[in-house]
């Protein structure tokens, strides 16, 4: 069985992912900034972490952590399955290498939190790191796609 598109279809069905990606970026700032108010928190003394905790970054940390991870995980294969309906494979290279590896960092991530939440320091820094980490490859990811935006609108 095939799945027929119609061109336009196949046409607007390239800019869903880099869309998607895009604020998916925007929330991965988002989301490191609670985390860092997350630390700020942990850290406090008296009134000051009395005051921070009212901002309940933690349970928004998480709850943006979470969205980030399902919609990263989505984002992925759904753009591998639109260059796949359009070109009938994929393009191995290294946009696809760091999605990749963006996706299985995050996972791996957001698996650490039972163990921060039981007070593990060492998944706390390793979360910290490898989310930086993905946070870099996020942005590299976000200008080597602008780039191949730019050969589909200029293919059109």
């Amino acid at each position: 069985m095939s799945l027929e598109l119609s061109p336009a279809v196949k046409y607007g069905l390239n800019f869903f992912h880099p869309v998607i990606m895009w604020i998916l970026l925007a929330l991965s700032l988002y989301a490191a900034y609670l985390g860092l108010q997350v630390q700020r928190t942990r850290n406090a003394k008296g009134e000051e972490k009395k005051q921070l905790i009212q901002g309940k970054y933690t349970i928004k940390h998480h709850q943006i952590g979470s969205i980030l991870l399902a919609l990263m995980v989505a984002g992925s294969i759904g753009g591998m399955a639109v260059t796949y309906i359009n070109n009938g494979k994929l393009f191995f290279g290294p946009h696809l290498l760091a999605g990749l590896s963006m996706t299985g960092l995050i996972a791996f991530s957001a698996s650490l939190s039972p163990f921060m939440q039981k007070g593990a320091n060492w998944a706390r820094v390793t979360h910290i790191l490898l989310n930086f980490g993905i946070l870099g490859l996020f942005i590299w990811q976000a200008i080597s796609g602008v780039e191949i935006v730019q050969k589909i609108l200029t293919q059109a």
